[in-house]
């Protein structure tokens, strides 16, 4: 049965860590409602969960590989030019990727630690969700503009909004598509840049752990290895699903687009506790 629940919470993971519902948020509160035999404790766990990330990176990369490979030739043809709006957008990446990296090396560990818990968990679940339904109140009121003419410091709020989806039940893609529309930014503009942005952060956190993780296969039980990367896989492909979905969703409903995912976290959260302590 572990193998079948690692491979469901790595499903679950590809699904919820694009759409703005918390990935972190479901893998704590799913296996726990549930009542799934796995050990969150055991030395290969977070590398695990680090390893889905990492398929979520590689799909992600894919789907935008066309962009990022004109983003980082354009960077480095004109030097890294600003006034060429390749090369600023790149810029704005880095700057905005600045934030989460630097407070998840520092505390992330601490942070999951002490927010790590099922209430928790439930209560910012329900949070996302008013996040959300103020991003939609938002787009109602934001002036548009392109994405390469976003200001830096508009940037470097996308950047802070995201590191906050290190606290469990909260969205990284809900919270960043929420500061990109805050900036004045369309959905699917604001949905690019939240995608792109995620690329190297979880990029950089999964060959961090990874090592770990084959470190550890020698304590695993027979077959274990193999399913984490079964696992990884899974998340990749269903991330890479979840982007093409997201990304025509967004095309399709300029108005309201995350209503639906706000009314479900909270109505989620609020059941979650329910059943947990009634």
């Amino acid at each position: 049965m572990l193998a079948l629940h690692l491979l469901i919470l790595a499903i679950l993971q590809g699904i919820s860590e694009l759409f703005p519902i918390s990935s972190l948020g479901h893998s704590i509160l799913v296996p726990a409602l549930l009542r799934w035999s796995i050990n969150r404790d055991a030395p290969w766990f977070l590398p695990y969960i680090v390893l889905l990330h990492l398929g979520t990176a590689t799909a992600l990369f894919i789907f935008f590989r066309r962009d990022w490979f004109r983003l980082l030739s354009t960077t480095w043809k004109v030097r890294g030019n600003i006034a060429v709006p390749e090369a600023r957008l790149f810029w704005l990446l880095v700057l905005a990727t600045v934030p989460a990296g630097l407070l998840g090396l520092a505390l992330e560990h601490r942070i999951k630690a002490l927010f790590g818990g099922f209430l928790v968990a439930a209560i910012f679940l329900m949070l996302n969700g008013v996040i959300l339904l103020i991003g939609d109140a938002l787009k109602q009121r934001a002036a548009r503009h392109e994405l390469v003419n976003m200001g830096w410091w508009r940037a470097f709020g996308i950047g802070c909004a995201q590191a906050l989806a290190l606290v469990p039940g909260i969205s990284r893609s809900g919270v960043t598509l929420v500061a990109g529309v805050w900036s004045g930014l369309d959905y699917v503009s604001s949905a690019r840049f939240s995608f792109l942005l995620a690329t190297p952060i979880i990029a950089a956190a999964g060959l961090l752990e990874v090592p770990k993780l084959i470190k550890e296969q020698t304590s695993m039980p027979a077959g274990l290895l193999l399913t984490l990367v079964t696992g990884g896989l899974l998340a990749g492909i269903f991330a890479w699903l979840s982007t093409w979905f997201l990304m025509r969703y967004f095309r399709q409903h300029e108005m309201a687009a995350l209503r639906p995912y706000g009314i479900y976290c909270l109505v989620a959260g609020a059941t979650a506790l329910m059943i947990h302590y009634l």
